[in-house]
């Protein structure tokens, strides 16, 4: 262990990885601004309209929400994690020992992404304490009963919608080929929470953010310590090597 430690240590002294200050500040700035028009624009009227919503959009609601349930993403990552590094400790060739290593890296970014973005929002949510759309009635979209221990108050910000936008965030940055993709699958997987009834549009708009930027935060991180990323010439992490190489086939002199 203090191996390890001294490794990280080295690595984190000698790296000069950082982002580009402008970038996130902006970024920063539309998120919190996007959270805060959801919850003034939308969540009114969508609080009221909730028990109209026909029960097909329900049903569509009801198959997907539960993509945004941790625990399969937690098990998948830490198999990733364990068996990558069981890899690159048995495998006899060189080659299938790197590669073993990055899944391993890879398992444990999405553990640690999805984990503590998870943990934090739990936290959040039960010191904010908002109303979920369930109590609309009484308590309009602006309720809050701060460690109220029910969770029917423990709306903002959604859980399933943070682990959403944890995971596709950290998909994006590792492929980032097809960021445009994993941002609208992000998109409409978390508006499900609103298609059941669970969630304000705010709410869902906060996890994604919230499991968006610890994905991001956690990706710097791991480019301070050359792991599986690197920081690119605009200030973003991106793959230290392509996870897929397609390679042309050799030509051979005839």
């Amino acid at each position: 262990m203090q191996a390890i430690l001294t490794s990280l240590d080295r690595r984190w002294r000698r790296s000069n990885a950082a982002f580009a200050p402008s970038h996130w500040k902006i970024c920063l700035f539309l998120t919190a601004n996007v959270v805060l028009l959801s919850a003034l624009l939308f969540d009114w009227p969508v609080g009221a309209t909730l028990k109209s919503l026909p029960p097909s959009i329900r049903f569509v609601g009801g198959m997907l929400t539960d993509f945004g349930d941790s625990g399969w993403i937690l098990l998948i990552s830490a198999f990733l994690l364990f068996e990558g590094w069981a890899g690159s400790k048995l495998l006899h060739s060189q080659r299938c020992r790197c590669q073993a290593l990055r899944i391993c890296q890879i398992g444990g970014y999405l553990l640690t992404t999805v984990a503590l973005s998870g943990l934090l929002a739990n936290l959040l949510k039960r010191a904010i304490g908002r109303a979920r759309p369930t109590h609309f009635a009484d308590w309009g979209p602006f309720g809050f009963s701060p460690f109220n221990g029910r969770a029917s108050f423990e709306s903002f910000p959604s859980g399933h919608a943070t682990t959403i936008g944890a995971l596709f965030v950290a998909l994006a940055f590792l492929f980032p080929r097809y960021r445009y993709i994993f941002a609208a699958c992000a998109l409409w997987l978390a508006i499900t929470r609103v298609m059941v009834g669970a969630h304000y549009p705010s709410d869902v708009m906060a996890g994604l953010a919230l499991g968006g930027w610890f994905s991001f935060m956690v990706a710097i991180v791991y480019s301070r310590y050359g792991l599986l990323f690197r920081i690119d010439a605009a200030g973003w992490p991106t793959p230290r090597l392509p996870l897929f190489k397609s390679g042309k086939p050799r030509q051979t002199d005839s």
